[in-house]
């Protein structure tokens, strides 16, 4: 790469006469990088040269759009682009980009396939406004009766089904195109596609319909959470979806492209490859939705494969719990995969880098290692003195290790890459090491085990993987990951980073997860503080409501941290449509009706849903005694305190009539023992009560109420970022809120519980493999925790999320 100019006048000189405004030139001056590689295009380009007319508008924005997209693998090829550009080859952004993805997968020496190249970049491609016009006319066919329901929501999602089958077209020229069509389908925007005014009567009918009936609003409309779980949108836009089809990714040898397009059919073909050494958290959901909303979105096909190269920390348990987790997501791998089902193969393709020299049996202890790469300070870096040992003796060697002649450490095989790289990931990285432990599914036959940065790649190629999906954290590994495939002359899948989600408050690392989980600040892997996905399943989230928060919150290559109480929304809203309604009180204290009979007893038919009917009702018993939440009463009247006090009037939900409070009788401490009230059944001049609160009878004769213990849960850390070392200075464990989980034992619930538990949250089918969930009216929403003995009557319950809070809840 040319260094930055020393003179900012002779680059300020030869930006603007590449056309640059004055503000832009001075914008890429202040970006070194940017800078160098544009003036290294226009040095190749000839601009720089003294008696060098200006560069015509358009090709100056040309090369400035490849200066500012060139990256470090692409750049040994610049003098290639360049000329492409030069030449009208390369005429758009669109086409530009696909340049550099092209040549960021081409050895770094050697000249590049010209044939491939014009392929992949659609050089001399013409689309006709007839081609254009024909294929829009079908897409909108395809997908005419979701267009006549969706409308002009729907454009976006037209617009990049189109832009993907005329990937060359004038991508101005394809919206049009687009637009018109859809005005001819379903006619101009009207009222109905107005986003926001359908948004303000949406929410203007719902307040007119709850002032009219607060206690029998209508039935509610389609879940928006399942629709958002279930939508493939987010990988139709974006990033996601300028990737390349099937077929188009360049190969090192033409005929491994069309052998590969012979076994899938130039199908999608995505993958899920976690490692079996503990238990999914959420943002693993982020990955499996996009693997397998991908592969859907374009008819392919998704592989869950195990990652299964370190018997050393791989247990049964983890293998069960993510099919289990993956299958409780709602997804259905296409066929479940281990990479040792190729260990065989990759044993050969080891042998294969040896025998091409591109590999060598090193005796380096890992210290020695660290140190040839610059060590902790960094410095400058050293080949390995292996590094030339001959072949046959690296080949002889690495057999021995198979045949278990060496110990665990004493030898390893490592590929012979670029020491001098910039980039870590070609450090002459290790491809296979001694481990005498057996494996869970060979057994004691492998006395050699490949790394993961062997593996990945050579796993993608052997399962014919288009879309190599993973998270950023992996993009320098995109460069040896294209080396390997190339280096054994395999089909090369193409690897794609997105950004890692994150949780504030929250611990999603593995490895600090086992250190809360063994050093016992939580309860287990499934601890429902935890966000494991398991703990979440075990809270009570639903999985539709954690497909619904990763889809809605997209995919880009920036890492995303989002607060817990995002995703409680997502599940908040999802229960509110699915939940049954119980009533419960946590803190109970006993209310006498003393204007009643001693055997008063009265059924009340009670809706288990106020806005779905399907659910059904159930019959609660209202007698002479009954309990209400100690939090909803008060020695003193507070004018901002609606519920019952002292001579007070409260509703009881569901209930015909009020009750006043006439007296509080306390223990020999002082302490509330019970209330007395007055069921104000035959007062005509009753106030009307200003709020209406939970109850539950007293009344064992007729099975009420259910005792139940209630776990109740806040975030695990005080801080959203434990590890900021100002705000944390003892260190993230120093931070754990040992008071995050909260256990009521004396809890009660109305004798709708039974029934609740038994049944689950949605259907018999659904309760048969989760739990069951409902809304404790004016808590919060709850579900049975596996601790319970339900044949026995023992009810174990853990919050799920609060409810919103109202600000008129006094």
């Amino acid at each position: 790469m040319a260094a930055a100019h020393p003179d900012i006048d002779a680059l300020t000189a030869l930006f603007q006469k590449a056309g640059l405004s004055d503000s832009k030139t001075k914008e890429t001056i202040a970006n070194k990088r940017i800078a160098a590689q544009f003036e290294q295009v226009l040095t190749l380009a000839g601009a720089a040269d003294a008696d060098a007319d200006a560069v015509p508008g358009k090709l100056g924005t040309l090369y400035y759009l490849l200066a500012s997209g060139l990256t470090k693998q692409a750049l040994p090829h610049v003098g290639f682009l360049t000329q492409a550009v030069a030449r009208g080859d390369l005429t758009d952004a669109d086409r530009i980009s696909a340049a550099i993805k092209f040549c960021e997968a081409q050895p770094e020496a050697g000249a590049v396939d010209a044939d491939a190249f014009r392929a992949a970049c659609g050089v001399g491609v013409v689309v006709t406004p007839a081609e254009i016009e024909a294929t829009v006319a079908k897409v909108v066919a395809q997908r005419l009766a979701e267009l006549q329901t969706k409308r002009y929501a729907m454009v976006g999602l037209l617009l990049g089904a189109c832009r993907r089958e005329l990937r060359w077209a004038d991508q101005l020229a394809v919206k049009q195109a687009v637009d018109a069509a859809v005005a001819h389908a379903i006619g101009p925007r009207g009222d109905l596609d107005d986003v926001k005014l359908q948004k303000k009567k949406q929410k203007e009918a719902k307040a007119k319909a709850a002032a009219a009936a607060p206690h029998a609003a209508p039935a509610a409309t389609a879940p928006g959470i399942v629709e958002l779980a279930q939508s493939i949108k987010f990988v139709q836009e974006g990033e996601l979806a300028r990737l390349h089809r099937p077929g188009e990714n360049p190969q090192i040898r033409p005929e491994l492209m069309i052998e590969h397009l012979k076994r899938t059919g130039g199908q999608v073909v995505t993958r899920f490859p976690p490692e079996p050494n503990g238990f999914l958290h959420v943002g693993h959901a982020k990955a499996i939705n996009i693997n397998f909303a991908y592969a859907q979105a374009h008819n392919g096909i998704t592989y869950l494969r195990y990652d299964d190269t370190n018997p050393e920390a791989e247990e049964e348990i983890y293998f069960t719990s993510i099919l289990e987790t993956v299958e409780w997501l709602g997804f259905k791998p296409h066929k479940v995969t281990y990479s040792s089902d190729y260990f065989p193969q990759l044993f050969e393709l080891a042998v294969k880098l040896i025998e091409k020299d591109l590999a060598y049996a090193c005796s380096c202890t890992g210290e020695e290692m660290h140190a040839m790469r610059g060590g902790d300070s960094r410095g400058s870096r050293t080949e390995c003195v292996h590094r030339s040992r001959p072949v046959a003796e690296s080949r002889a060697i690495f057999m021995d290790m198979k045949a278990g002649k060496y110990k665990e450490g004493e030898m390893t095989l490592r590929m012979k890459m670029d020491m001098q790289s910039p980039n870590p990931q070609f450090w002459d990285l290790v491809a296979y090491r001694v481990l005498n432990k057996p494996h869970h599914r060979t057994g004691a036959t492998w006395r050699v085990y490949p790394t993961y940065d062997f593996t990945h790649c050579l796993v993608d190629s052997i399962e014919d993987i288009t879309h190599s999906l993973c998270t950023t954290e992996f993009q320098m590994s995109r460069e040896s990951y294209y080396w390997l495939v190339d280096a054994v002359e395999v089909y090369k899948p193409v690897q794609w980073e997105y950004g890692r989600l994150n949780i504030a408050n929250a611990i999603l690392s593995k490895r600090k997860l086992n250190t809360l989980v063994t050093q016992g600040h939580v309860l287990g892997w499934d601890d429902p503080r935890l966000l494991t996905l398991s703990a979440v399943r075990r809270r009570g989230f639903t999985p539709e409501a954690i497909n619904a928060f990763v889809r809605d919150a997209g995919v880009t290559t920036a890492q995303t941290v989002l607060p817990p109480e995002r995703l409680e929304n997502y599940v908040r809203d999802h229960l509110n449509q699915v939940a049954p309604r119980l009533m419960a009180v946590l803190d109970p204290v006993q209310v006498v009706l003393t204007n009643l009979p001693a055997d008063h007893y009265e059924p009340i038919t009670v809706a288990n849903h106020p806005r779905d009917p399907s659910m059904g009702t159930r019959v609660v018993p209202f007698t002479r005694t009954l309990f209400i939440d100690r939090a909803d009463f008060r020695d003193a009247a507070d004018p901002n305190f609606f519920r019952l006090v002292p001579d007070g009037v409260v509703g009881l939900l569901n209930v015909p009539h009020p009750i006043r409070c006439t007296r509080v009788v306390r223990t020999a401490d002082g302490a509330i023992d019970f209330l007395e009230a007055a069921y104000l059944h035959d007062d005509a001049a009753a106030p009307k009560p200003k709020t209406w609160i939970q109850w539950v009878a007293d009344a064992p004769e007729h099975g009420s109420p259910v005792p139940l213990e209630a776990r109740l849960f806040s975030n695990l850390f005080h801080h959203a970022n434990p590890f900021d070392a100002e705000l944390v200075p003892n260190g993230w464990l120093s931070d754990v809120n040992a008071d995050s989980r909260r256990v009521i034992t004396g809890a009660l619930s109305d004798v709708g519980m039974r029934a609740a538990a038994a049944k689950g949250s949605v259907n018999a089918a659904a309760a048969a493999k989760d739990v069951a969930r409902f809304q404790f009216l004016r808590v919060g929403y709850f579900a049975i925790d596996p601790d319970s003995d339900i044949p026995n009557g023992q009810y174990v319950l853990n919050q799920i999320v609060s409810l919103k809070e109202d600000s008129k809840k006094d």
